[in-house]
């Protein structure tokens, strides 16, 4: 069962999933509309985890990452399309369940998602992806209650997916040249890569301080302190280092989205 929930993605897959539950409470879902959204999401995000290794598991093996189950041998391809199979058609009801608007939205959400995996991580279009699918996720949570997504929402969301996917490729800038994947992140190369992703996610953190009205000054304060220090790391460091402090200025960009409501 671990190997199999780690074909999935599931660190990525439960961040996606727990940021949509987050998004439900300033929203003001009830329980029961709120754990339908959760749902659709995670089912929606195993698909994409799951098709990912899939589609890579030749690659993964001429690089010969360890770490992937279907790589190694540990999993068999046919029980991973089951599982995929299987978390499409919940996706597609659970979607449907939500009501037209947000449902629809969710399912470009999860088309984007596979488009990446399918072939437009390795072209200059690799970034846009992201912008769909985490620009759709506010909206999904919003139309799926009485209201609709606000503007400030949807933009942050999609630059906090471009630089999520900036920072995601850096550990792996290698094993993507030795495959012939030329996404965007490779495109800009070890010395443009840190310097473009941090300023993505600056933005989106600027996008939220400006456009949410509801955001608390002590929440403004404490993330600019968090942004502004984060950022001089990932400049200065290389390698795993601005990695990660790529990661915590996304993380506090989620962090001030979700306060914003």
């Amino acid at each position: 069962m671990s190997a199999l929930l780690g074909s999935a993605h599931l660190g990525p897959t439960l961040a996606v999933t727990a940021l949509a539950g987050l998004l439900t409470l300033p929203v003001g879902l009830d329980g029961p509309r709120a754990a339908l959204v959760v749902a659709a999401v995670l089912t929606g995000q195993l698909t994409i985890g799951w098709s990912n290794d899939l589609v890579d598991v030749r690659r993964d093996r001429a690089v010969g990452r360890t770490d992937k189950p279907l790589a190694t041998g540990e999993l068999s391809e046919r029980l991973v399309r089951g599982c995929c199979a299987a978390a499409l058609v919940a996706t597609v009801a659970l979607s449907l369940a939500l009501g037209p608007a947000a449902g629809l939205l969710h399912l470009l959400l999860v088309a984007a998602g596979w488009a990446y995996n399918l072939g437009l991580k390795a072209t200059a279009l690799s970034w846009l992806p992201y912008a769909v699918a985490f620009g759709a996720l506010p909206g999904v949570v919003w139309l799926a209650g009485p209201g609709s997504p606000p503007a400030w929402g949807v933009a942050a969301g999609a630059l906090l997916g471009v630089g999520a996917h900036l920072a995601n490729v850096l550990p792996d800038l290698g094993d993507d040249a030795a495959t012939g994947v030329r996404g965007l992140p490779h495109r800009l190369g070890p010395r443009l890569l840190p310097v473009a992703a941090v300023a993505v996610l600056v933005a989106a953190s600027a996008v939220i301080a400006l456009g949410a009205p509801g955001l608390p000054g002590w929440a403004l304060a404490v993330g600019a302190v968090l942004v502004v220090a984060l950022a001089g790391l990932a400049l200065v460091r290389r390698g795993r280092d601005s990695f990660r402090a790529a990661v915590g200025i996304a993380l506090v960009d989620v962090a001030l989205l979700v306060v914003a409501g």
